[in-house]
C-alpha cells in the first residue's frame, strides 16, 4: 500500500522534501530490524488539529530504544515540537496519522549495538481515516503465538518485533477474516497484530494482563481510564481462548484502529452480531475526547495551531 505522504518530513532535525530523506543500503535497521517507531493520531475538529496523548507517545518512543541501548539523540521536547511542527509545515487541517521513528544507521553488519551506534530520526505524516470498518469486523485465533519476554522485550515497539504481526496477519487473511488474534506461549489470549483486545462479559470489561505478552498500549490505557470514570468494572487478567466466543462483546484498541468492534470470532457471531452497548459507549466517548468535546480529558490533547 503506497502511502499518500506529506510533502515534507522531519529528518535528523530538519524539514526536508520527502524524496530527499534517504539512507544508504548499509543502514543497520534494514538488515536487522533495529528501528523504533510510534504511531500517533492527530484529529481535526473544524477549529484546530489536536495530537492525541503526545507526551505518552514520546516517552514510550524513547523507552523502547532503551531496551536495546539504541540512542534517541534528541530531547523529548525537540521530538514533540517536531511532531506538531511537521503538521504545521505541511499545513495539515484534516485528521492524520504521524509516524516518528529512529533507527541504527550506517553501522555495517555488526550485531554489537551500543549507545554509541549512529542513529537517524525521521517523522512523516499522512491523512488517515478509519483503519477498519467501525460497524464491526471478523477475527480469528491464528496458530502463531505472540513472542514473550523470554525471547525479546514485549514492551519495545521495535520494527523487528512486528514480523510476528505480519505472519499472523497473513494467516488471518488466508483464513478469510479481517484480523488475527494471537495467543501467548501459555495459550492465553494476548492481543491482535497491532491492537489490544477487550471483551465484555456480564457488564464487566476484561483485557489481557501484560504478563500475557500484551503491549501496554496507549489507547488501551485510555479505554481503561475512560471505563473507570464511567463506573464500568475493568479487570486485567489472563483470558482463556474459550472466553472469546462466549463473550457478550469484543473490541480492539489501538492508535490506528481506535476502537473497533469484533462481531465475529472464529466464525461465531458475538452477541447479536452488531457492536454492543458498552463498545458503542466507548467508541462515542473516545470520539468526543479526541475531538475536544470533553473538557475532562482536554489534557490528553496537544494543539497544533
Amino acid at each position: 500500500m503506497k502511502l499518500p505522504l506529506s510533502k515534507y518530513v522531519w529528518f535528523d532535525g530538519k524539514y526536508v522534501p520527502t524524496e530527499k530523506a534517504q539512507v544508504p543500503i548499509t543502514t543497520h535497521a534494514i538488515h536487522y530490524g533495529t528501528s523504533i517507531f510510534e504511531g500517533i493520531r492527530a484529529y481535526w475538529n473544524g477549529k484546530n488539529l489536536h495530537v492525541f496523548r503526545l507526551d505518552e507517545h514520546v516517552k514510550r518512543f524513547r523507552r523502547s530504544g532503551q531496551f536495546y541501548d539504541i540512542s534517541l539523540n534528541f530531547s523529548d521536547k525537540v521530538i514533540s515540537d517536531a511532531i506538531t511542527g511537521i503538521c504545521r509545515k505541511n499545513k495539515i487541517k484534516k485528521s492524520c496519522y504521524i509516524r516518528p521513528f529512529y533507527f541504527v544507521g550506517d553501522y555495517g553488519i555488526n550485531l554489537h549495538v551500543t549507545k554509541k551506534a549512529p542513529t537517524n530520526v525521521a517523522i512523516f505524516t499522512f491523512l488517515f481515516g478509519d483503519l477498519f470498518n467501525k460497524n464491526g469486523i471478523s477475527a480469528g485465533v491464528v496458530s502463531w503465538r505472540k513472542f514473550s519476554d523470554k525471547s525479546t522485550p514485549t514492551q519495545a515497539k521495535m520494527g523487528g518485533n512486528y514480523l510476528n504481526s505480519i505472519i499472523a496477519t497473513q494467516e488471518a487473511k488466508r483464513n478469510g477474516v479481517d484480523e488475527a488474534i494471537l495467543l501467548d506461549h501459555n495459550g492465553n489470549v494476548s492481543e491482535a497484530p497491532g491492537e489490544n483486545i477487550f471483551i465484555v462479559k456480564d457488564g464487566q470489561l476484561l483485557t489481557p494482563s501484560l504478563s500475557s505478552s500484551a503491549l501496554e498500549g496507549i489507547t488501551r490505557d485510555a479505554v481503561i481510564k475512560i471505563a473507570t470514570d464511567l463506573d464500568i468494572d475493568v479487570v486485567e487478567r489472563k483470558i482463556k481462548r474459550s472466553e472469546l466466543v462466549v463473550s457478550d462483546e469484543i473490541f480492539l484498541t489501538g492508535t490506528a484502529a481506535e476502537i473497533t468492534p469484533i462481531i465475529s470470532m472464529d466464525s461465531k457471531k458475538i452477541g447479536n452480531g452488531k457492536p454492543g452497548i458498552i463498545t458503542k459507549k466507548m467508541m462515542q466517548e473516545y470520539t468526543n475526547i479526541v475531538m475536544n468535546k470533553n473538557n475532562n480529558y482536554s489534557h490528553w490533547l496537544t494543539s497544533v495551531y
